[in-house]
């Protein structure tokens, strides 16, 4: 069944698991909505899950809490692009990349939007590093290998917003991204997922973050190194990319490494990537680990 908008929830019913289903409301920002305490209300769909969504339902809900669109058993490994707009390696004083920068992060890493909190882990708090990147995530909709830029998009289900935590400190002293960006939780991942051919030139997106309520990052996707079919080719090469498969695509200048003086991550900030039209804000509140 084709949909626009999907959101995974917890409704207000006691005793309900987890749903999905399109919001009555179809220009509403569900993210910011429920973030202000409104009420949020979702027509079911008969599918348990966004991959196999099933057929829209008679029954409304009430959101309680939103998920990330997939499950963390769903996703598999996240892939995760780095240093793809041009704006951030100028930044970064770093040469525009000739390939995709490709990393990886594990299931584990995959995290639910606001009410849950973003975890900085115990053992990076000494650095005064946690840092935020605002994503741009496809979702693969049908499994694909050795596809081509012409018919890479054809496999996306949609598209949603992530944050791509990172620790500094435990970047700078590696020579890869896994460890410092792979930590539990550090790839928050929502509000909703909107639909492939509601938006068929993700290009069009336009992507913010804002760290309690500044803007600090801000940028139409044309910016990017590498289009949204370039690194599904070339993830693709030689390797199975199942469906449920979450791509994320790199962020914009103006995180917070590169502000001076570093605007880092601490206890009780709360950072929000917008992604416009149609996606909205994904909220993320930061907590220190005890």
């Amino acid at each position: 069944m084709a949909f626009e908008r999907l959101v995974r929830f917890i409704p207000r019913k006691q005793g309900a698991g987890a749903l999905i289903g399109e919001p009555v409301d179809r220009e509403l920002d569900v993210g910011k909505a429920v973030r202000n305490g409104e009420a949020v209300q979702v027509r079911v769909f008969s599918g348990s899950s966004v991959l196999n969504p099933g057929s829209p339902t008679s029954a409304i809900e009430t959101i309680s809490r939103i998920l990330s669109p997939l499950s963390a058993a769903e996703v598999g490994t996240i892939r995760c692009i780095g240093l793809n707009y041009a704006n951030h390696a100028k930044e970064a004083n770093m040469k525009v990349p000739e390939v995709p920068m490709m990393f990886m992060k594990p299931a584990t890493a995959l995290a639910d939007p606001w009410p849950v909190s973003t975890v900085i882990p115990k053992h990076t708090l000494k650095d005064d590093c946690a840092d935020y990147e605002s994503e741009l995530a496809i979702v693969i909709g049908r499994t694909c290998k050795n596809v081509g830029e012409a018919e890479a998009l054809s496999y996306v289900l949609g598209y949603t917003a992530a944050n791509d935590v990172s620790s500094r400190a435990s970047q700078i002293a590696q020579s890869q991204a896994c460890f410092s960006k792979g930590f539990d939780g550090a790839c928050p991942l929502g509000p909703v997922l909107v639909s492939a051919a509601v938006m068929p030139d993700p290009s069009a997106f336009t992507i913010r973050g804002l760290k309690n309520g500044e803007v600090m990052q801000s940028s139409g996707l044309s910016d990017m190194i590498f289009d949204c079919a370039k690194l599904i080719s070339f993830l693709s090469q030689g390797t199975t990319l199942p469906a449920g498969t979450v791509i994320i695509t790199g962020t914009p200048a103006g995180v917070g490494f590169g502000k001076k003086p570093p605007a880092y991550l601490h206890d009780g900030d709360e950072f929000v990537v917008e992604l416009l039209p149609h996606v909205g804000s994904l909220y993320s509140v930061f907590e220190s680990e005890e």
